[in-house]
């Protein structure tokens, strides 16, 4: 019984199109490109007829690789099970997909060789640009950078210093939550914080502690307590457990985040401190869930569903060749 051998057929070159139309290969490009203000109307309805006739198709690979236009911008964010980094990519991948980029996201864990490893396969993917949520320092990053990769950097600066930015003011954040318990007459007061804070974090406190010693309060007098971990919630009740150890709870307190808060307000509840009566809670991110399950908790409101447009034109900058920038967009204490 004869067996028929299967060819496949070669792909129709941009050479052989041009031969038929009798054009230059540069002509052809062009036309199949979209350019065709440079050949008559006669050449370019010929030019497509033989396209379409031929089958012709073009190589959308090698075009990503000499135009580094691929439209797919790559997200690498920590904790996607926190609702504040599930916010931003939401704004985010909704701004990209309006302007005609496909997002591809990564979840780094707060772990820099996790990181690294993202930002190598996206390179090798040949996206367009990098949008790096509370980035940690990192070989890879480092290189990045250098490289002049496109990159925009949301909630934490560029560890390395410099580079595009989306974010907001965390420094005024904690001075405003300052400046809130100080008008209240409250004058007992704490600020707890992660072990491996970022600088956002840490920028937080610092403005808190600044500020109330500006405003009369010796640093001395502010009660400081951190716990290690990446888990905020399980960070506030490990870190609200060693700011109380035998000591009484503070009227006022800072938690740089509001998953550090509900972790505090776990051990209060459970040691018998009624929130807000006898200790009142400020947290940063005004996060969605307060409204449901922390109608206690006064919050740092952070417009996360307007950063997804700042970072599409801190992107859309870096692609025409701009230098990098930072965009600071303002927060609202909402006193619960």
């Amino acid at each position: 019984m004869s067996k028929k051998r299967q060819f496949r057929q070669e792909p129709v070159s941009l050479a052989t199109v041009a031969a038929q139309a009798g054009v230059s290969i540069a002509t052809v490009s062009r036309i199949v490109n979209g350019e065709t203000r440079r050949a008559s109307a006669e050449t370019v309805e010929r030019v497509q007829k033989l396209v379409v006739a031929l089958g012709y198709r073009p190589n959308s690979v090698g075009r990503t690789l000499r135009r580094r236009e691929s439209r797919i911008v790559a997200m690498l964010s920590p904790n996607l099970d926190n609702p504040a980094m599930a916010a931003i990519a939401a704004s985010v991948e909704t701004a990209l997909r309006s302007a005609g980029y496909v997002m591809i996201l990564c979840d780094t864990h707060d772990r820099a060789e996790l990181q690294d490893e993202y930002l190598q396969a996206m390179r090798s993917q040949v996206v367009q640009g990098y949008v790096v949520v509370n980035a940690v320092r990192s070989e890879a990053l480092s290189a990045s950078v250098a490289r002049g990769d496109p990159i925009v950097f949301v909630g934490r600066q560029n560890p390395n210093g410099g580079g595009s930015f989306v974010g907001i003011d965390n420094w005024s954040a904690g001075a405003d939550a300052a400046d809130h318990l100080w008008a209240r007459g409250i004058r007992n007061l704490a600020v707890i914080y992660p072990t491996q804070g970022s600088s956002a974090s840490f920028d937080r406190v610092d403005g808190f502690v600044t500020r109330l010693e500006e405003l009369g309060l010796p640093r001395k007098a502010i009660r400081q307590a951190e716990a290690p971990g990446l888990t905020h919630m399980e960070v506030g009740y490990a870190a609200a457990q060693r700011l109380v150890d035998g000591l009484p709870w503070p009227q006022g307190l800072l938690c740089p985040s509001d998953l550090m808060a509900y972790g505090t307000y776990r051990l209060a509840t459970e040691q018998g401190i009624r929130i807000p009566e006898e200790c009142r809670i400020v947290g940063v991110d005004d996060n969605k869930l307060n409204a449901w399950i922390a109608p206690w908790l006064t919050s740092v409101h952070i417009p996360y569903a307007e950063f997804g447009p700042k970072v599409l034109d801190q992107l859309q900058a870096l692609w025409a060749g701009e230098k990098p920038s930072e965009q600071l967009l303002p927060h609202t204490l909402i006193v619960r």
